[in-house]
C-alpha cells in the first residue's frame, strides 16, 4: 500500500498528517479483526450453531482449514474476552510500527502457528486466536531487545507486565487449553523477530539521544586530531607556562646563594 511507502529520510522532518493516517489505519486494521471474532462468536450463541469443525485438528486433512479458520473462533465468550484486548493492542502496534512489512509479518505468523499445531499438536479440535497472541506478544518483546530502540524496549516491558503470566499457557497444565498453539505461535514470533532483525525503523530521535551523539562526535573528533596539531597545542601551553618556570628558576637561585653567605659568616667566628 501506498500508506506504508512513508519513511521520511530526515527522521526531525516528520509529516503529521501522514502519521496521523498510518495511526488511524492501524486502528481500523486491528479492530475489523478483532469485530470479525465476535461476529462469528454471536451467531454461534445466538444460532445453536458450532463452528468447532473449523478449528485445527493435527494431521487430519479435514483439520488442514482450521488453519485459516482457528482464530474466529473461539468456545464462549469469555474465551474471546480474553483474547480480544491483547489481540487488538498487539496487531495495532505490528502494523504501525513496521509499517511496509506488517502484513507480512503478520499473516507469517497467522499460518506457521496453525501449521506447527496441525503438525505436533494432540488429536483434538484447536480453536481460538490465542497462537496468534503468543506469536506476536513473543515477536514484540524479541524484537526490542534485539533493535534496543526505545520504544520497542518500552513496549516489551509492557507486554511482559500486561501478559508475563501467558508463559504458563505454554505447558501441559491444562487439558482443556491448547498448549500446543501458544507454544508455537510464541515460537513463531521468536524466530521471525530474529528473521526481520536487519529490518529498520525510522523514528523521530529523543533530545537526550542527540546530546550523547553530539558528545561522542565531538571526542571522537578530538581523538582524530592529526599529531602535528597536538604537537602544536602542546608547545603552545609550554609558552604560556615559560614565565613561571623562569621566575621559579631565579628564585631557586636566590635561595642557592643564602646558605653560602651563611658558612661564609660561621667561618670568621
Amino acid at each position: 500500500m501506498s500508506l506504508f511507502k512513508y519513511y521520511p529520510s530526515n527522521p526531525k522532518k516528520l509529516d503529521p498528517e501522514m502519521e496521523k493516517r498510518i495511526f488511524i489505519h492501524s486502528l481500523l486494521f486491528s479492530l475489523v479483526f478483532v469485530l470479525a471474532f465476535w461476529i462469528v462468536e454471536i451467531i454461534e450463541q445466538t444460532t445453536d450453531l458450532s463452528f468447532v469443525k473449523f478449528g485445527v485438528y493435527p494431521r487430519h486433512i479435514n483439520g488442514l482449514q482450521g488453519v485459516l479458520f482457528s482464530p474466529f473462533i473461539h468456545s464462549n465468550f469469555n474465551h474471546l474476552i480474553s483474547n480480544s484486548l491483547p489481540f487488538f493492542i498487539l496487531l495495532f502496534m505490528l502494523v504501525y510500527f513496521y509499517r511496509r512489512i506488517s502484513y507480512r509479518i503478520f499473516f507469517q505468523m497467522y499460518f506457521w502457528a496453525g501449521i506447527c499445531v496441525w503438525l505436533v499438536g494432540r488429536e483434538a479440535w484447536h480453536i481460538g486466536a490465542s497462537g496468534v497472541v503468543y506469536a506476536m506478544a513473543a515477536f514484540h518483546f524479541v524484537s526490542g531487545i534485539i533493535r534496543n530502540d526505545v520504544r520497542l524496549l518500552t513496549l516489551s516491558t509492557v507486554v511482559v507486565f500486561l501478559y508475563g503470566g501467558m508463559i504458563w499457557g505454554m505447558f501441559p497444565i491444562n487439558p482443556d487449553i491448547s498448549w500446543e498453539g501458544h507454544l508455537w505461535g510464541a515460537v513463531s514470533g521468536v524466530v521471525l523477530a530474529f528473521y526481520y532483525r536487519k529490518y529498520l525503523i525510522r523514528r523521530e530521535k529523543f533530545d537526550w539521544e542527540t546530546e550523547e551523539e553530539e558528545e561522542e562526535e565531538s571526542n571522537s573528533n578530538q581523538s582524530q586530531l592529526p599529531v602535528e596539531e597536538q604537537e602544536e597545542e602542546e608547545s603552545h601551553s609550554n609558552q604560556l607556562l615559560s614565565p613561571f618556570s623562569e621566575q621559579s628558576q631565579k628564585g631557586s637561585e636566590l635561595r642557592d646563594e643564602f646558605p653560602k653567605e651563611n658558612e661564609s659568616r660561621t667561618d670568621l667566628f
